[in-house]
């Protein structure tokens, strides 16, 4: 099982379509990748993983600036996991787990927004819920990841218009 950087293109949009006939539209990718278009992007947010020639695991990865973080002490750079998504034949064989995994490859602290039923698969891989903070979380029940000498913000935090998602 290897993860693999997405290239933004057709043929990646062509795979995606599989994901969508799965049915969680708000998982769908193919706008953030119409968004993206450019012939193989070396700046793609996008990862995946194949089993033979099928796209069967893919997820969105993006780094956020330290300025705007609100959820790590001390203040850093971290990591915004997006759009988790394993094909329904393939759940439950690690496909899930390896990007998530590739994503602590990172050593920086990672914050997601959990499907409804997915408590357990986020707690066994070592995410935590944070306090909730109406200003901050919009409505969302964020998870996060803490890398070693990483802890939750202490601090209060103002009122702030959302993180901007930027790549690497």
């Amino acid at each position: 099982m290897t993860v693999k950087k997405l290239s933004i293109n057709y043929k990646t949009l062509e795979e995606f379509k599989q994901f969508r006939e799965y049915g969680i539209q708000e998982l769908s990718m193919l706008e953030d990748l119409q968004d993206n278009m450019i012939e193989n992007d070396s700046e793609s947010p996008f990862y995946g993983i194949y089993f033979g020639e099928k796209l069967v695991a893919r997820m969105s990865l993006y780094r956020v600036q330290k300025e705007l973080d609100k959820y790590f002490e001390p203040q850093q750079d971290y990591l915004e996991l997006w759009k988790l998504e394993v094909l329904t034949a393939y759940q439950r064989k690690g496909f899930g787990k390896e990007l998530v995994e590739f994503a602590k490859g990172f050593g920086l602290p990672i914050k997601t927004n959990p499907r409804i039923k997915s408590a357990d698969f986020w707690n066994h891989l070592g995410f935590t819920s944070v306090n909730y903070d109406v200003n901050r979380d919009l409505g969302e029940n964020p998870l996060v990841w803490y890398p070693k000498g990483v802890s939750a913000q202490a601090r209060p935090q103002s009122s702030t218009s959302d993180l901007t998602d930027t790549t690497e």
